[in-house]
């Protein structure tokens, strides 16, 4: 099934590693075959990764985009999750959830998970300091 994509003025995507971006007005792409995509909004700079949450969501989206890499994301994803669980046991299902994703090669369907993890850590971490 062909997917759309629309681009906003300037906007930015990824299809399989390749940035894209919108130079004029708003475009429509149609992606005809399995690409991996991600949208401006949905990626993540090493940068911006800074809470551990956020290291997983990008070790993920690493995944994602870098399959040729797996191994080495894959290792990463392990010790950083490992580190995330003991830290905050009550994150086991969602961090087991995202492992799953992972393992059945929906990547993309982890990364979402990864979101949820984000704001987990938010509610965790908002708690902790009340």
């Amino acid at each position: 099934m062909p997917l759309k994509i629309v681009l906003k003025p300037g906007e930015k995507t990824v299809i399989n590693q390749a940035v894209i971006q919108n130079g004029g007005e708003k475009a429509e792409l149609i992606v005809q075959n399995k690409a991996s995509i991600l949208r401006e909004r949905d990626i993540l700079t090493e940068a911006e990764a800074d809470t551990p949450a956020k290291k997983i969501y990008f070790v993920v989206q690493l995944l994602y985009m870098f399959p040729d890499k797996e191994q080495q994301h894959q290792d990463k994803f392990s010790r950083l999750v490992k580190q995330f669980v003991n830290a905050v046991p009550s994150s086991t299902p969602l961090i087991l959830d995202i492992g799953k994703q992972i393992v059945v090669g929906d990547v993309y369907g982890a990364l979402k998970l990864c979101r949820k993890l984000i704001k987990y850590e938010n509610e965790v971490l908002k708690h902790a300091t009340e």
